[in-house]
């Protein structure tokens, strides 16, 4: 029995303290990369153990206004499109990513297994469906839509499934039934009542869908052929064309891109909720 005692004391007394290191030195290790690199932008050499030099700005000039990187696409230009092409698709797991979740979480029904699985597993790796775009769409495998219908494919299980969390938190038939007394019809209910009481998965689901569409490569490398190159590919040709540095203060652009995106989503999605961001 002391002994037991004396484990618990143990357990309660370095337990959690030694969770908490264990924790901190994860976030440490994964995000010193990208601390390292975002500051190694700001320098004129690494040659040694760390980057030295500092402060500058000429990789980040290199990388913004195309000097020596042999891109065929200035910075804004490839940034804005891969913005519009990543919203593209988020806009598309939107509009049939919601009722799809809506489905699975409301209702029972013959396939219904079926149609949850083949909602949150991903249809293909992106590679694959980008041949299979080559293939059998020809006419529009070389444009945006094909990036744009590709992002959305691709990226639609993680909507589907932020989004059927949400709604699987919730009484949605005591919702639905309390609207509906109150006189609201089925699609006032569903885009008034059920929708908004869903917006952490939505806004949690744009986020994850936008920001891994904005940094597919393999789908993009393989149906992009001419004009304005998706982001992930402008990044690419600055990694392989130019030097590390210009490299990191390349990636740190996609870095800060995908953190103002995130906030802007948060604060859209928790406008008039009283929640906190």
């Amino acid at each position: 029995m002391s002994s037991d005692l004396q484990d618990r004391s143990l357990s309660a007394r370095f337990g959690r303290p030694i969770v908490k290191l264990v924790l901190v030195l994860t976030v440490l290790f994964l995000a010193a990369p990208v601390v390292l690199t975002f500051v190694s932008s700001f320098a004129a050499d690494w040659s040694g153990v760390l980057p030295t030099g500092f402060f500058t700005t000429q990789n980040w000039n290199a990388v913004i206004f195309g000097n020596d990187i042999g891109a065929n696409a200035s910075l804004g230009s490839s940034l804005f499109y891969s913005v519009g092409l990543a919203l593209g698709g988020v806009v598309i797991n939107l509009i049939a990513g919601v009722p799809i979740a809506y489905a699975v979480a409301r209702y029972d029904f013959w396939g219904s297994d079926w149609v949850n699985i083949f909602a949150i597993l991903p249809l293909a790796p992106g590679i694959i469906l980008g041949i299979a775009f080559l293939r059998t769409y020809p006419s529009i495998s070389n444009s945006g839509i094909a990036l744009i219908i590709g992002y959305s494919l691709l990226k639609a299980p993680y909507m589907v499934m932020a989004v059927q969390s949400s709604f699987e938190s919730m009484d949605l038939q005591q919702i639905e039934e309390s609207a509906r007394s109150l006189g609201a019809s089925w699609p006032r209910t569903f885009l008034t009542v059920i929708v908004p009481n869903a917006r952490t998965g939505i806004v949690a689901g744009s986020i994850i869908s936008w920001t891994l569409a904005a940094a597919e490569f393999n789908f993009s490398y393989i149906v992009y052929s001419k004009g304005t190159p998706p982001l992930s590919l402008f990044l690419f040709k600055n990694i392989t064309n130019s030097s590390f540095l210009n490299a990191a203060s390349a990636v740190s652009v996609f870095f800060l891109l995908i953190a103002g995106v995130t906030i802007a989503l948060q604060l859209i999605g928790y406008r008039g909720t009283g929640q906190k961001v």
